[in-house]
Order: structure tokens, then C-alpha cells, then sequence
């Protein structure tokens, strides 16, 4: 949300969160998206590295003009 507010320039985001065999969360916007060939801050890099971390994976869609979509996917262990 931070990084929506900060550089999007997006008039709306949503934000979906589920829970099946995995927790999955999805967040979407409307914005100005990402130059091509842009490098990923720190933030970005952060949120793939934890997401790595834990056992998931992030992944990041983003078109110039359309806006940028953020979709992380984290293991559930069994028992919590």
C-alpha cells in the first residue's frame, strides 16, 4: 500500500486475500505502472526476498500507463 501511495499515482487499488492450500494475496492498481527497464527498489526487492524466504513466491505485472499488480503466494503449514 505504501509503494501505491507513493509512486502510483493510482486513483484505486484492490486488495484480495485468500486461503486455501496456500494464502494467497493480490494487489492491484490503477496507476502510471512501471517504465520498462526500470530497476525494482528496495521495497519490491524486500517483499520477493521474504516471500522466498518463507517458501513462496511474489510476482509483479506492471504495464506502462495501465497500472501494476503484486501476487504473493505463501505456504500454509499443516497444523497452524
Amino acid at each position: 500500500m505504501h509503494n501505491v501511495l507513493k509512486h502510483a499515482r493510482a486513483t484505486s487499488v484492490r486488495v484480495t486475500l485468500s486461503v486455501g492450500e496456500a494464502l494467497e494475496l493480490t494487489a492491484s492498481d490503477d496507476g502510471v505502472g512501471l517504465s520498462t527497464g526500470r530497476r525494482h527498489g528496495i521495497g519490491l526487492t524486500s517483499m520477493r526476498e521474504r516471500a522466498e524466504e518463507l517458501g513462496g513466491t511474489l510476482t509483479l505485472t506492471s504495464s506502462p500507463g495501465v497500472g501494476t499488480r503484486i501476487h504473493v503466494t505463501l505456504p500454509l503449514q499443516k497444523g497452524s
